[in-house]
């Protein structure tokens, strides 16, 4: 269990019901303090939660645990009803046909998309060794 550090609020004017003057403390317990107060001295906002413990009956922060955005595919080439798109450990292919060019015209087309998108990978492929 990471340190728990304690930060003291300030002090409210209003009278509040007596439920919440109960509930409220002097006190707000931050969980995972290190690194809230890392991103804090950086200038960040830290976003996250703040309920009672139902353990301790304490006021908590808890802070969420945001993960960085993953990057964006590269589009490997543009079709006429798709794309293809290369990830570090994929490649995707996407492609959109109507539904009233009939079935047979639909596989006709499917399979010129893919055959295009394949010669691309193939002309990829050639260009890299070289």
């Amino acid at each position: 269990m990471e340190e728990v550090y304690v930060v003291k609020m300030a002090k409210f004017r209003h009278d509040l019901h007596s439920l919440i003057r109960q509930v409220m403390k002097k006190y707000i317990f931050i969980l995972n303090a290190i690194n809230v107060m890392a991103k804090l001295l950086k200038d960040k906002r830290v976003e996250g939660v703040l309920y009672l413990d139902q353990d301790t009956g304490k006021l908590t922060f808890k802070a969420y645990n945001r993960q960085p955005r993953q990057s964006h595919d590269r589009v490997v080439c543009q079709l006429e009803n798709g794309w293809l798109k290369e990830s570090p450990q994929r490649y995707k292919f996407y492609n959109s046909v109507k539904k009233d060019l009939g079935r047979r015209l639909v596989d006709v087309v499917m399979h010129r998309e893919l055959n295009a998108a394949m010669h691309v990978l193939e002309v990829e492929e050639i260009l890299d060794r070289v």
